[in-house]
């Protein structure tokens, strides 16, 4: 009689592989989404967002920041729970965006669906990665900065004027579109014979 543990590393390496190409394809498919939600949320702003050669005061989010230039150097575990990790803290920075455009764009319905869309892709993301982290043997970090940061914006938010507001809410938009494209580039090195 054969044993049935023996053919288990062999049936795991096509569920592990199938798993990563799916992650993989999301965050393909969420840079998609989210060139377009930058789009958007600049088209709903009005002047000067839109106006060629704008460029707004580049913000920091207390416990959120882009993905640093040495990121690339770290080993590719390390860099995935550096992708998790920022992913569990944008579902919240995006809803609190949500919430603040409600107020100051209650008449653009699409843009407040795309930035509710653009949290549970994130956290739909960010749950995919920590699972292929766990089946690779590296375990996530565990939750995020997500309260930091969230509260930071929510904070920011009440403080701020309009203007102030719509910086941050373009900041973290900004945000949500780097830390899915450096994720996608990261799960690419996993997927077997695609070119990263």
């Amino acid at each position: 009689m054969e044993d049935p543990q023996a053919d288990s590393p062999v049936s795991f390496l096509p569920h592990l592989e199938a798993k990563i190409r799916q992650t993989h394809n999301l965050a393909r498919l969420l840079t998609k989404y989210a060139e377009q939600l930058l789009e958007e949320y600049v088209q709903q702003q009005g002047d000067p967002f839109g106006l060629p050669g704008f460029s707004p005061p580049r913000l920091s989010l207390a416990g959120l920041s882009g993905p640093s230039p040495s990121h690339m150097g770290l080993p590719l575990s390390e860099r995935l729970r550096q992708d998790a990790a920022a992913l569990d803290a944008l579902p919240g920075l995006l809803d609190a965006v949500r919430r603040r455009q409600a107020e100051l764009n209650p008449s653009s319905p699409r843009l407040l669906r795309n930035l509710e869309d653009a949290a549970r892709q994130a956290r739909a993301l960010g749950v995919a990665v920590e699972t292929v982290l766990a089946a690779l043997g590296s375990a996530a970090r565990g939750p995020g900065p997500e309260p930091a940061a969230t509260t930071a914006l929510s904070t920011a938010n009440n403080a701020a004027g309009i203007f102030s507001a719509k910086v941050l809410g373009l900041h973290v938009c900004g945000l949500y579109g780097e830390w899915v494209n450096r994720t996608e580039g990261d799960l690419s090195q996993l997927v077997p014979g695609d070119v990263a």
